[in-house]
């Protein structure tokens, strides 16, 4: 598949923490390029950085120094307004642990952030229904969270993720909490939404999940080793 347009670039992020009297350097000069339609995954073991790089693409988190911009703008220069706006629309969180409420149906579940988006009731209605079958859960729509399987679960956040149309799909060890067969079918199912042309930047410490992606960059330390940069 042909890329689109530079979305997302950042250029020496640096992100330090505070701990006591001691100064914490979690991201150490990263510079990383995402295209339009990339499947990209952030290869690295536990403590390298991977999960506060995602949270500054997400706008969970803000960096130290550096600059980030998405779709041209510099992230540093938007109002709290701006980064909910983004978190809300711009990006669909997919994380390991599945992040759904558990006393609201599957349908709720991906009904919630269209509701938030001040989508009408018929519309948003409309559109749960077709991500729920979009992900193969037609008949499990009114099914609980307890109800589900843990792949079952994770097709639920993916739906969730996907319903506002968000520019950036972030996943974060998004079959971490899966058996490999069902892992493998949470994997087919980002291939098809890649197919589609969404762009996927997936956090990852398992070489063989990232072997799915089309790019890896890999971090370690703070430190992107190889992959940041797209020649473009």
């Amino acid at each position: 598949m042909e890329l689109g347009e530079e979305i997302l670039k950042m250029q020496g992020i640096t992100k330090e923490y505070e701990m006591g009297e001691e100064t914490s350097v979690v991201l150490k000069g990263i510079d990383l390029s995402v295209r339009r339609g990339e499947f990209l995954a952030v290869l690295g073991p536990s403590g390298s950085g991977k999960s506060t790089l995602m949270n500054i693409i997400g706008c969970l988190d803000v960096p130290t120094n550096g600059d980030y911009w998405l779709h041209g703008k510099l992230i540093a220069d938007e109002d709290e307004t701006e980064l909910a706006r983004i978190r809300s629309k711009e990006v669909g969180f997919i994380f390991q642990s599945f992040h759904l409420l558990q006393r609201q149906t599957a349908f709720q579940n991906v009904e919630l952030p269209l509701i938030y988006a001040n989508m009408s009731e018929k519309q948003r209605r409309e559109r749960a229904e077709e991500m729920l079958i979009k992900v193969g859960l037609e008949d499990r729509m009114y099914h609980y969270p307890n109800q589900l399987s843990g792949g079952q679960q994770q097709r639920v956040a993916i739906a969730r993720a996907i319903a506002t149309n968000p520019t950036i799909l972030l996943a974060d060890e998004p079959t971490g909490a899966l058996d490999q067969k069902t892992g493998a079918q949470v994997m087919g199912l980002f291939h098809e939404l890649n197919d589609e042309g969404r762009t996927i930047i997936m956090i990852t410490h398992d070489a063989k999940i990232a072997s799915h992606a089309s790019r890896i960059v890999r971090i370690l330390d703070g430190n992107i080793s190889e992959g940041g940069l797209e020649d473009a």
